[in-house]
This record gives structure tokens, C-alpha cells and sequence, in this order.
């Protein structure tokens, strides 16, 4: 078994924005303990240092991530696609925007924006002629903050594993997972 450092139990507790009081509460232990600690000062007993491995495990357990929020299911069409197919979707699924993905990577976005001023002889036309950039992509581990920093400037945020798309949220699935 091996067993956390004073510097790999500071960074983990920074990574989870906890304070050394509030990790020091979680723990049942006080906080001058978790800064000497940190900062290898002592060698606490292994049934302390079980304690604050626990607190970080539970304060982790109660972060938000990707993964809790995302639709495995994207709605999607191919930059080769019609408009048509585009306006079509988005009419069909209540959605105003949809990804354009090719061979399950995210390449683009299209809008109802976009659609509004085409006329009928471009809706023939590909998507890819009269899509926008795609929307931004983060790992399934990234945190709710993270997420809605992305989603005050994008409509949408795709959620990637090994550059292919698993996933999306949107500022729906945001307001809906926080009411």
C-alpha cells in the first residue's frame, strides 16, 4: 500500500478547493495537524492519516463532474448533411442548435441562426457551408465550474474520451441538474 505524502495531500486537497480548516473539519482532526502535515512537519498515525484520506475521498465524491451531466445520446449531423436535415433535427427534437460531428468527432456547430435567412435552394446545400465553430470539448472528469464557464460563452459543451464524443450538456441539462 502506498501511502500519500505531505505534498501529495496538500495538491489533492487543492485540486478539491478545500481549505486546510475545512479539510481539518471533515476529517475530525485540527487544523494545525493538516498544516504540519502538509507541510512534513510530522508523521501522523496511520489511523489519522485514514481519516483525511477519507475526508478528500468524500469531499471528491461530492464534486459535480461531466460524467454526472452529460447525454450519452448527441443529437448530431455530419458536415455532409443537407441543412434540410439540420432544420429537420432540430424541428424533431425541440433542440436550437446541433453538433456537427464527423466519424465521431465534434467539427462544428450549426444553429437555428444560421437557418433563419436561407432560402429554399440553400437548404440543399451541406452543412458544412453554413456551420459555425464547434462547441468546446472536456474530459468526462471535468468539474461544474469548469462547465459553466464554457456554457456562459457556448450554447453547448461536448464531452470527449480519446478525442471521439461521448456525450453533451447544455445550459438545460445545467439549470435542470442545479433546481
Amino acid at each position: 500500500m502506498d501511502l500519500p505524502t505531505p505534498t501529495d495531500l496538500r495538491q489533492r486537497r487543492n485540486e478539491l478547493e478545500l481549505t486546510q480548516s475545512e479539510l481539518a473539519n471533515r476529517a475530525d482532526v485540527s487544523q494545525p495537524l493538516i498544516a504540519r502535515i502538509e507541510g512534513g512537519d510530522v508523521d501522523p498515525r496511520l489511523s489519522t492519516l485514514r481519516r483525511i484520506v477519507n475526508a478528500l475521498e468524500d469531499a471528491e465524491g461530492d464534486i459535480i463532474r461531466a460524467d454526472d451531466l452529460m447525454h450519452e445520446d448527441v443529437v448530431s449531423v455530419a458536415p455532409d448533411d443537407p441543412v434540410s436535415e439540420a432544420a429537420h433535427q432540430m424541428e424533431r427534437e425541440a433542440y436550437s442548435q446541433l453538433a456537427v460531428i464527423q466519424d465521431g468527432i465534434p467539427v462544428g456547430s450549426i444553429s437555428q441562426t444560421e437557418l433563419v435567412h436561407l432560402d429554399e435552394e440553400d437548404r440543399n446545400e451541406p452543412v458544412a457551408e453554413h456551420m459555425a465553430e464547434s462547441f468546446p470539448t472536456v474530459s468526462k472528469d471535468a468539474t461544474l465550474d469548469e462547465i459553466s464557464n464554457l456554457l456562459e460563452h457556448y450554447k453547448a459543451v461536448m464531452i470527449t474520451e480519446a478525442g471521439q464524443t461521448v456525450g453533451i450538456i447544455t445550459e438545460a441539462d445545467l439549470a435542470a441538474r442545479l433546481s
